[in-house]
């Protein structure tokens, strides 16, 4: 029996074999005694324990339960809600939502807080696929029944509401495979006459409508021309209150792993780690990037990010974070 079965062995069910290796177990503690539960309780919480360390997430989750259990999905909520606790079900509600809600849930928390507004906003807007993106924005209007324009309208201001405004569009170029070097020609010498404030709706066309491959290729050129990257223009050109904005949105263009894993670092290196960071990117990238983002963090801080989890993580949240990155790298 594995000491994963071992735990889950008093709620009555079975669990097969594990075949991968450092995947993070779920303490004891994570799971709520079953004692006033019924039956049905305990096992979905022990099998959508499992599934998350196996790293199922939405819909291929809940299906997988819910055939497990014989449950309707309208209970499935209640039943885990009455079996978990604390941080490991607030993780484990987010794997059971589509991603595209999670993130438009993700969106609404961060537009009512002004304090949020423009580093949590910039990292959804700027990081999904159009079809992503255009699925976030309909949960977020189906759920709060209010376009996420018309709260990026009112609750942000300046060139971090054009951005996101322009984000929202959804109005990206997709990449063909193609590079235009005389696009790419006129967009560096577009940004290098862009000076001022009247100018920042040259900065927000380019940065928002061109595709990344692009982008990097102008980044690339303006530093040739120059001598010096184009961040630096930024910070000699704009207030600090637009600077913020732009050099998030460059740091995505350049390298949107490194991108997460400087967030991850930052929020493991706070007083107190910041929880809802860690849970967000490690939930809303399990199933794309997530790789490469534990690559570059080891490249970049000569520590794996599990490790790090490890070390700087306490209580109930730290074996689910640690069962969302699965694995320590070598």
């Amino acid at each position: 029996m594995t000491h994963l079965a071992s735990l889950l062995a008093p709620l009555g069910t079975h669990v097969p074999a594990r075949t991968h290796t450092h995947s993070s177990e779920i303490a004891p503690t994570d799971l709520k005694s079953p004692a006033g539960n019924s039956k049905g309780e305990g096992q979905a919480a022990a099998h959508c324990t499992m599934s998350v360390t196996s790293g199922k997430t939405g819909p291929s989750l809940t299906q997988e339960i819910l055939s497990h259990l014989g449950l309707a999905s309208k209970d499935l909520l209640q039943s885990l809600q009455a079996a978990l606790s604390g941080s490991l079900e607030r993780i484990v509600v987010a794997l059971l939502q589509p991603a595209a809600r999670f993130d438009a849930q993700q969106l609404r928390t961060a537009l009512k807080d002004s304090s949020s507004a423009e580093d949590v906003a910039m990292e959804i807007l700027a990081t999904r696929t159009p079809p992503q993106l255009q699925e976030c924005l309909a949960f977020y209007k189906h759920d709060f029944q209010m376009e996420a324009e018309e709260d990026i309208k009112s609750k942000t201001s300046g060139i971090l509401q054009d951005l996101l405004l322009a984000l929202a569009k959804g109005r990206r170029e997709s990449y063909c495979g193609i590079i235009d070097y005389n696009l790419a020609e006129q967009d560096v010498q577009a940004l290098k006459r862009a000076e001022g404030p009247t100018t920042k709706g040259t900065w927000v066309l380019v940065f928002t409508q061109r595709n990344p491959e692009h982008l990097v290729r102008v980044f690339h050129q303006y530093q040739r021309d120059t001598g010096h990257e184009l961040e630096k223009t930024v910070r000699h050109r704009f207030h600090r209150d637009a600077q913020g904005p732009l050099l998030s949105l460059a740091s995505v263009i350049r390298n949107t792993p490194l991108y997460f894993a400087d967030k991850l670092h930052r929020a493991l290196q706070e007083t107190e780690p910041n929880y809802q960071v860690l849970m967000r990117i490690l939930v809303s990238r399990s199933e794309t990037d997530l790789l490469s983002i534990r690559a570059e963090f080891k490249k970049k801080f000569g520590k794996s990010l599990y490790s790090s989890l490890q070390d700087a993580v306490k209580g109930d949240c730290r074996s689910a974070l640690l069962a969302l990155c699965r694995a320590e790298d070598i």
